[in-house]
């Protein structure tokens, strides 16, 4: 064999084998790609994202080793959510986590075959999302933790405190598509106690200036802060707030209570995230959400600030107290 031919045969070999890792990549499986959608902020999302990338690491899954994840935020828009959801299906996703019940709205709305994982804080049998608890059916599974069924509690926690009021004030955001089914509940549990309901509304920091101004005006009683993923990003400044303007409040997340907010009274939505990142971890080892149940938090966490009690002349108690969970000195 001539020195040309040598060295044409060594050429092609060598090029063959500059191809070998190019077609090793190519047919190394593609990651699967999750779709996240929610209503709030990135960088005030902590309390939700890293429990659900435990729950997913619990079976196995580490974003950027062996998942994906697209995230799409609404940034307390809660009228791009449609949107967003839309454009997660077109990437396309193989499974939607969506926080709150906007969002799972949202994402039911744009796909009938996606599986879709949610965490919300309503009944999602009453409110359609799936059929039943224990056979969901359709593409919809994922995690109740009914915060939001527990604001006319919130209501009744605040007249155990100060059993006086005649007023109390409800914080709630317009823009929420609960805002109005939220707010006729909790004015039927007021109107059961024999009190008043007065309705303020804040959808963005600038509102809460007026909120305040207003108790003082209106000489209102306590206040309850309906729960609501624009109020859940800002828990510790409206603890802050609170406190500062001497009003007894409460309100769902822990964060309000540690900040100077008098109680708060919710789930512990830090597992309920951790269980739906297991649930979409389990959807993406081939499970479908028709046959996981629902599932459901069963404890309720009641805090209360007694330091800021004092601070407001409050007195709380005996029995009040026994039965928290927390009690911050």
């Amino acid at each position: 064999m001539s020195a040309r031919v040598h060295r044409r045969h060594f050429i092609t070999l060598l090029g063959g084998a500059a191809t070998w890792p190019h077609a090793a990549r190519a047919q190394q499986p593609a990651m699967p790609v999750i779709g996240f959608l929610g209503s709030g902020w990135p960088d005030r999302s902590a309390d939700v994202l890293s429990p659900l990338r435990q729950g997913l690491s619990e079976t196995g899954y580490v974003e950027g080793r062996s998942v994906a994840i697209e995230y799409r935020w609404a940034e307390d828009q809660y009228d791009r959510l449609p949107a967003l959801a839309a454009d997660l299906v077109r990437r396309p996703v193989v499974v939607i986590a969506a926080v709150g019940a906007s969002a799972a709205a949202a994402a039911k709305a744009a796909t009938t075959t996606i599986p879709i994982i949610f965490n919300m804080g309503v009944d999602p049998v009453d409110r359609g999302f799936v059929a039943s608890l224990n056979r969901p059916g359709g593409n919809l599974t994922g995690v109740s933790n009914l915060n939001v069924g527990l604001e006319q509690k919130r209501l009744e926690l605040m007249h155990e405190v100060i059993p006086t009021a005649m007023i109390i004030a409800l914080l709630v955001n317009p823009t929420n598509p609960l805002a109005e089914t939220n707010t006729s509940d909790v004015q039927a549990a007021a109107r059961i106690l024999g009190r008043q309901l007065h309705v303020l509304h804040a959808s963005t920091e600038r509102d809460f200036d007026t909120v305040f101004a207003t108790l003082a005006q209106q000489r209102a009683g306590p206040l309850v802060i309906s729960a609501d993923s624009f109020f859940n990003s800002r828990s510790k400044l409206l603890g802050e707030l609170t406190l500062r303007h001497a009003v007894p409040a409460i309100y769902e997340d822990r964060a309000f209570a540690a900040a100077g907010g008098l109680m708060t009274y919710g789930g512990r939505t830090p597992d309920m995230y951790r269980i739906a990142g297991a649930y979409t971890g389990r959807i993406l080892k081939g499970e479908r959400p028709a046959d996981l149940p629902v599932q459901q938090g069963t404890r309720v966490e009641l805090i209360i600030n007694v330091k800021t009690a004092k601070v407001l002349g409050l007195s709380i108690p005996l029995p009040l107290l026994a039965r928290a969970d927390e009690v911050i000195e």
